[in-house]
């Protein structure tokens, strides 16, 4: 499988973003290995917060939450999806599939020797990471959702991502920064969105984020629906504590709480809040509104690590 590096000068005098990088080594699946970035930051003895990121975004996106989960004493880890960020990029957009991605981050997870794990998942990092919490549920505590859904492609996905999906095909160069400013409800400055284009010197850098659009499950035969299906059998009896933090102004996931908490146990009783004014990027929207309500969650249910 070959591989494209972001060279380390790109991530230089990032605003906002001087953390220390971390990396880790995974089976890549076809005879290689696989460097899959994170940021690991605070007392490793605390209680560990797992923020995962989606598409196009990487943990540049965490910037805002990282110092006031720190602040309250957690332990905070980042990674970077492979393809997105300072993580290795398979090059072929073959390469790029639901279930190598679930089967990565499940490598990473385990190497990186994380239990009694908090996730904030969002976009597809919930995609992603809902995967991690059915098929290794004993190494999680709790689970925040922001934003994100598991599909399984029973259900028309609506116009909105739909309308995404087709944009992320036709459009001749992918913009990722002005993605996301688009998909947030404050303007990000130039600087910002220059940092959300980092990782990518050119188009060759995007093979992953072209074709993660194509990857989510939009019918009932998708390679990856039956897999979501088994996700969310398990899901359903699980009693961990899952709090679901939605914006009010996010068209592609609207309503995917309410699913939430009709089919997890262990959202009942839970303080499931709706933010305010928070576009699909919320990380960026009402960074430290989320941080609020992820040390809310922690300490109520006593998730002490």
């Amino acid at each position: 499988m070959k591989k494209l590096r972001t060279p380390d000068s790109q991530f230089e005098n990032l605003p906002g973003y001087d953390f220390e990088p971390h990396y880790l080594e995974v089976d890549d699946g076809a005879g290689g290995r696989l460097r899959i970035h994170y940021l690991d930051e605070g007392d490793s003895n605390g209680q560990t917060v797992l923020l995962m990121h989606g598409e196009p975004s990487w943990s540049y996106l965490y910037r805002k939450m990282i110092p006031g989960l720190l602040e309250a004493g957690f332990h905070v880890v980042a990674p970077d999806l492979p393809g997105f960020g300072r993580s290795d990029k398979p090059a072929e957009r073959g390469d790029y599939t639901y279930q190598n991605h679930v089967d990565w981050m499940t490598r990473w997870l385990i190497a990186s020797d994380l239990s009694s794990v908090v996730l904030f998942c969002q976009d597809w990092g919930g995609l992603i990471g809902l995967r991690l919490v059915a098929e290794h549920s004993e190494l999680f505590s709790g689970v925040v959702a922001g934003n994100t859904f598991l599909p399984t492609g029973d259900v028309d996905p609506g116009e909105a991502f739909i309308n995404w999906q087709n944009y992320s095909q036709t459009v001749v160069e992918f913009p990722v920064g002005n993605i996301i400013d688009g998909a947030t409800e404050t303007d990000l400055s130039d600087d910002v969105i220059a940092a959300y284009n980092a990782p990518y010197p050119d188009e060759t850098y995007k093979a992953g984020a072209r074709q993660f659009p194509l990857l989510v499950p939009t019918k009932p035969d998708d390679p990856a629906a039956a897999p979501n299906r088994a996700a969310w059998q398990t899901l359903s009896t699980l009693t961990m504590p899952f709090l679901t933090a939605f914006s009010d102004k996010d068209p592609v996931t609207a309503g995917g709480d309410k699913g939430f908490q009709k089919m997890i146990p262990g959202t009942k009783g839970q303080k499931h809040v709706t933010i305010k004014g928070g576009g699909h990027f919320l990380q960026e929207d009402k960074g430290e509104e989320l941080v609020k309500v992820i040390i809310g969650f922690i300490n109520d249910n006593n998730l002490k690590g």
